[in-house]
């Protein structure tokens, strides 16, 4: 369950922060 949690919260937070820098690039 780590393995997997890691993963999509790498996964997600490397897209997540890619749209969150387009959307505020304020928003680190």
């Amino acid at each position: 369950m780590a393995v997997v949690s890691m993963s999509y919260l790498l996964e997600a937070g490397v897209h997540f922060g890619h749209q969150t820098k387009r959307w505020n690039p304020k928003m680190k």
